[in-house]
């Protein structure tokens, strides 16, 4: 399975959501239905400012990627570019936004819609392990100083776990190309574009476009466009037995 994400569907799939008192606006930007073991999704989310999301947590794995804007994740700081990882059932917050608003695409492996408060949970929240990583911000080149690149570099932000979970920026000079690193344990891997561009079978996907592969497919082969690129690869690992 590979599935595209666009800054083109997202645009046509962009609605306003009402969050507690706010309203918040959500863009589907990769789509692949509902099946219950694995459908890939990924949508922007576009937080108004000086907002609070309550803490929260969600039933399946989940990475947020925060591209921009700013403000607080719990005690944390968040800017342009952070990744944050939260497992299934595992409490995260409150995400408070700055003045400026923050932006966020929220990815998982495995399609679901809305969130459980946790101060609402009960018996929604499951016994099993809680997990979560933050690990960021990612500089993103100019593009003079991605096109000026000679050879593939690569920075571990989450390094490969067993079960999958891994998080890795790759930078590819003009017309340079890597195959993803496959994590076998995963379910399989999102690569996000933050600068320059990747070229997929005739299509060009610019910033904050993405691909997924799912972990049974072959690695796919990442070919930056004539400016370079810089990716984030994201692999998701399966839900912890304890929740299935």
């Amino acid at each position: 399975m590979i599935v595209l994400g666009t800054r083109e569907h997202g645009q046509r799939r962009r609605r306003a959501v009402p969050v507690m008192q706010d309203t918040f606006h959500k863009s589907e930007w990769l789509e692949s239905g509902e099946d219950p073991v694995l459908s890939p999704t990924a949508f922007l989310v576009e937080q108004p400012p000086n907002t609070t999301l309550v803490p929260h947590f969600h039933r399946q794995n989940q990475f947020q990627l925060f591209v921009e804007g700013g403000g607080t994740i719990g005690r944390n700081p968040l800017g342009p570019v952070t990744v944050h990882y939260a497992g299934a059932y595992t409490g995260y917050g409150p995400l408070v936004s700055g003045p400026q608003g923050v932006k966020y695409f929220t990815i998982r492996p495995v399609c679901e819609s809305g969130f459980v408060p946790v101060a609402d949970a009960g018996e929604k929240l499951l016994r099993g392990p809680r997990r979560h990583a933050t690990a960021g911000p990612i500089a993103v080149p100019d593009a003079a100083t991605l096109a000026a690149l000679t050879a593939v570099r690569q920075q571990v932000l989450i390094a490969p776990e067993p079960d999958g979970l891994a998080a890795i920026v790759t930078e590819l000079p003009p017309g340079g190309s890597v195959r993803s690193q496959a994590i076998p344990a995963a379910q399989g891997q999102f690569v996000f574009v933050l600068a320059g561009s990747l070229e997929h079978e005739g299509i060009t996907l610019t910033p904050w476009e993405s691909l997924f592969a799912a972990a049974d497919d072959p690695a796919p082969l990442l070919r930056a466009g004539p400016g370079g690129a810089q990716v984030v690869m994201l692999s998701t690992p399966p839900r912890d037995p304890a929740y299935r």
